[in-house]
């Protein structure tokens, strides 16, 4: 092979591995394409323009990173996704045409990175190199995208922007290089207090978050939920109002309930006529008792409240009430 065969070998090469690493990610996470998919898409025309489409490497990038999702989540598994797609988008679809909802979303972010932050790193993207811009342009545009299919998120669940976090650090890189390149050029006191800087506040978000974790204990839930568990027979039908889907009460107290509905700004958004008290009977049918262990949410449902208070006590301990449902 001459010179130009081995490095079309090699261009092959890594549009192959690069794929297949994409085209896996979005296996695992589907909603990775929003992200994979503008990346792909914004170098893709930065390097070949509007010739993109006559690479071969293109189109074949194209199918191996879409095509084992599209197998998976499309043709294999397709009611689920149906159901996700409608029960996470389509139903609260109605969110993203209201303002409240940016504006929520927003400061969501604040509390997860801070805005200063956040500013930055979308200033370090839009000032970047060319290539770069590109990259960084086209992954926030990925973000936004994800953010407006799953909107409900977008304020209420942390773990859902973990993905911006490389994204976020790249943009920082870039805003904050030439600070990095002024302190480098320096020596003594000024550039050992700028590390002295660095260490004080890594060390104080540091001390920050440790306060979080330890300001609350949990030890005491292993008992409790082992005493809930104790309070009716593993064979009993149960319904129970209950924290974490009766995660707690599986793990520690090795029973499973069938959950009664919670009253959340989710459920609102989703159905604000619903009356979950009003199916009383179709819910508790053929079940033994009625746990209730979340009271915030029995005072959020007075409904359910006035009718539980008609059904005797079987068992009240710290912390929980067991209603028999077969006085």
């Amino acid at each position: 092979l001459n010179g130009e065969g081995l490095r079309a070998r090699s261009t092959w090469k890594w549009a192959i591995l690069a794929a297949v690493f994409l085209g896996f990610a979005a296996f695992v996470k589907v909603v990775i394409a929003f992200f994979v998919g503008a990346a792909a898409i914004s170098l893709v025309l930065f390097t070949l323009g509007r010739d993109f489409w006559k690479s071969k490497q293109v189109w074949t990038m194209a199918v191996i990173m879409v095509a084992p999702a599209l197998l998976f989540y499309v043709v294999f598994n397709h009611g689920r996704s149906t159901e996700y797609f409608f029960s996470w988008t389509v139903a609260l679809m109605k969110l993203v045409t209201s303002t409240d909802f940016y504006t929520k979303w927003l400061a969501f972010l604040g509390t997860l990175f801070g805005l200063t932050i956040l500013f930055f790193s979308i200033a370090g993207a839009l000032i970047a190199p060319s290539r770069m811009r590109w990259l960084l342009v086209s992954l926030w545009i990925g973000y936004v995208l994800y953010g407006l299919t799953l909107p409900f998120q977008m304020y209420t669940h942390s773990y859902y922007h973990i993905q911006l976090i490389p994204i976020i650090v790249l943009g920082l890189a870039v805003a904050l290089n030439p600070l990095v390149e002024y302190i480098s050029g320096i020596g003594g006191v000024g550039r050992a207090g700028f590390v002295a800087l660095v260490v004080v506040v890594i060390s104080y978000q540091a001390y920050a978050a440790r306060s979080v974790l330890v300001a609350e204990s949990f030890r005491h839930e292993p008992a409790f939920w082992n005493q809930v568990g104790e309070a009716f027979p593993a064979d009993a039908k149960v319904i129970a109002l209950t924290q974490d889907y009766g995660y707690r009460l599986m793990l520690y107290g090795w029973r499973k309930v069938d959950l009664w509905p919670l009253a959340t700004e989710l459920s609102a958004t989703r159905n604000p006529d619903k009356d979950n008290a009003a199916q009383f009977d179709e819910l508790t049918a053929g079940k033994d008792y009625f746990l209730v262990t979340a009271f915030g949410q029995l005072d959020k449902q007075p409904g359910l409240k006035k009718i539980l208070d008609t059904y005797p006590i079987a068992i009240e301990g710290d912390g929980y009430i067991l209603y028999d449902l077969n006085p």
